[in-house]
């Protein structure tokens, strides 16, 4: 594909230096549908990004478009706060039945704001309200967002420094396999909880993601999220599950602890929720603690009525049946035969690949590599991004709706921009 640059000269003149994704892909999007993007010029683009998790169910879902476009048309509410609406009527309808019930889940639903790190900043203030305590504990590599709480309890340096002040009242510890196995989970953190000249406040909660998308596509064993819970229930922390990207079917199941059998005190849940890429969270959270007061936290645009349109008719056509979890796996399984090829192919280059469902990453000891790798599978047609401390992991997160021929498409250009990389 020969690329001609475009004129992105408002851009660079008007807009923040803070921008990133376009510096990646230099061209100007016009449309998209499914699984493709075009620019302006008419060029086309496999998306093996999907909206950083947003776009779970492809770009322009036209099931999710029709929903939405009957709404609009028909004046629905689109601003509504936090007052009763049919449309939130309805989206709570359908999460209770379609993804709680199912689950034996009596979770109650909050509406903190329209991000995942609003979700994460609502999930601390409670779990510190619940408990009377201040200390947070992470996990190296983690990612929670970008506002000050949410960074309180995130591991990348550089991300961190944003904030410009101290980040306070958070605590990291190993996340699985952080040591390369030379030690047994876990017992770094709980000799700190049981000597009282540790240092270590006793923690409100315990923050966590089953698989680190941003830290690098670092995937929990079941058995090391299931141990992680039962030590927060000895020592009377909440357990608070971070599925915000991971959530939404992009592991298999809806929510990606299930496969563990772990059930999180706090759940937070945002990108695909939606369905159609508009903004929208959740926090999930045990009966019991539901102990705010009325507008304790809260917030403009926490009842984007459009965005519970689409969720519901999302939920209602992948999620009713069983069939999105299998389809899921079926696609993951082709993803990981392709890495599996990759590596042997590249073992020159200490290749590794890891994953879960449909999201992967593929790890090169040159970190510069994976950057190369992305910058010319974009010249080739296809949307990828970097992950990883150092940017050294190819990530791979097509929609959950891509077609075997896509997924084949996508992978083939993987392979060549490897090559030619090489």
């Amino acid at each position: 594909m020969t690329i001609t640059q475009p004129d992105l000269s408002v851009f660079e003149a008007v807009e923040s230096e803070v921008r990133s994704y376009c510096r990646s892909w230099p061209t100007i999007f016009d449309r998209a549908h499914g699984s493709y993007l075009y620019d302006e010029d008419g060029r086309t683009y496999l998306d093996f990004f999907a909206g950083a998790g947003s776009l779970n169910y492809g770009h322009n879902n036209p099931v999710l478009k029709r929903a939405l476009i009957d709404y609009l048309e028909r004046d629905g509410i689109t601003h509504g706060l936090d007052m009763s609406t049919t449309a939130k009527r309805a989206f709570l309808e359908t999460f209770r039945d379609v993804v709680l019930r199912p689950r034996d889940m009596d979770h109650k639903v909050m509406f903190p704001g329209p991000t995942g790190t609003n979700a994460v900043e609502s999930a601390l203030k409670l779990a510190r309200k619940v408990k009377g305590r201040e200390s947070i504990v992470s996990f190296t590599n983690a990612f929670h967002g970008m506002s000050l709480g949410s960074l309180a309890v995130t591991g990348n340096a550089f991300k961190r420094a944003g904030a410009g002040i101290p980040l306070v009242h958070g605590t990291p510890m190993p996340f699985d396999d952080y040591l390369d196995g030379q030690t047994p989970d876990f017992i770094w953190f709980e000799r700190l909880l049981e000597d009282s000249g540790s240092g270590l406040n006793q923690p409100a909660a315990v923050i966590v993601e089953t698989v680190q998308g941003e830290g690098g596509i670092n995937v929990a064993r079941p058995e090391w999220l299931r141990a992680l819970a039962d030590l927060c229930r000895r020592h009377d922390m909440l357990l608070i599950v971070d599925d915000i990207q991971m959530g939404c079917g992009r592991t298999g199941a809806f929510f990606s602890f299930e496969e563990s059998g772990i059930v999180p005190d706090i759940i937070t849940v945002s990108k695909s929720i939606g369905g159609y890429g508009l903004p929208m969270a959740l926090t999930l959270f045990r009966p019991e603690l539901d102990i705010w007061e009325p507008g304790e936290h809260n917030g403009t645009f926490r009842g984007n009525n459009p965005a519970f349109v689409t969720a519901a008719a999302a939920l209602n056509t992948y999620w009713s049946d069983g069939q999105m979890e299998k389809q899921t796996l079926a696609r993951g399984e082709r993803v990981e035969q392709a890495l599996r090829g990759i590596v042997a192919e590249h073992a020159h280059a200490g290749a590794s690949y890891r994953g879960r469902g449909l999201v992967w990453g593929l790890e090169f000891q040159d970190p510069e590599r994976a950057t190369a790798v992305c910058k010319r599978a974009f010249e080739l047609g296809l949307l990828l991004e970097t992950s990883g401390p150092q940017s050294e992991v190819v990530k791979f997160l097509p929609a959950l709706t891509i077609t075997p021929e896509e997924l084949d498409e996508g992978l083939r250009i993987v392979t060549r921009a490897i090559r030619d990389t090489d």
